[in-house]
């Protein structure tokens, strides 16, 4: 597969590529929000594991903008009197929801995105825009083989890859210049 952005954009096909690294500022948000939603209940059924009540919402909520969001995030707006969490059952939604590739822990922030492609079979790197901080993935299976190959060659058996550049997106870049 060729080097390729996973972005959210109205009208495109879960797996598809875009140029812009990117989602645009304007776009219409709620249905690829919806999208990833409906992906994420497929995945769950395929699997034989549970989309809950609350895993959806805590899912819902990672969804809710392309800008990374903290487990205490989540819980505040999970909280209320009739829907009590705590952040241990937040943080173990969480878990499950990255144990099944549905969203991306991003280490140096402690937060989440959701996940716009989650059958993809290699780690994604991500990208955090340091003036208006959203997140979006990179997808490139030749760094992923690159880093793959280097570390067999090194004998280190890779469990979990962590890949965050941070840098300037498109958007920002332009209004800056």
């Amino acid at each position: 597969m060729a080097a390729g952005v996973e972005v959210c954009q109205m009208g495109a096909k879960a797996g598809s590529k875009a140029a812009a690294p990117f989602p645009a500022q304007e776009h219409d948000h709620g249905h690829c929000a919806t999208s990833a939603m409906d992906r994420a209940a497929a995945i769950c059924t395929a699997r034989g594991v549970r989309l809950t009540e609350l895993r959806r919402r805590v899912l819902e909520l990672v969804w809710t903008s392309h800008r990374p969001v903290g487990a205490y995030d989540i819980l505040a707006q999970l909280g209320g009197p009739d829907r009590p969490a705590g952040p241990p059952t937040v943080y173990r939604a969480l878990d499950f929801l990255q144990e099944n590739g549905l969203v991306h822990r991003i280490a140096s922030l402690n937060a989440y995105i959701g996940c716009p492609d989650p059958g993809h079979a290699f780690a994604p790197g991500i990208m955090i825009c340091e003036e208006c901080g959203r997140a979006a993935e990179l997808h490139d299976s030749a760094a992923d083989n690159a880093l793959s190959r280097a570390a067999a060659a090194a004998g280190f058996a890779i469990t979990r890859r962590t890949i965050e550049m941070v840098g300037r997106c498109r958007d920002c870049a332009a209004q800056a210049a």
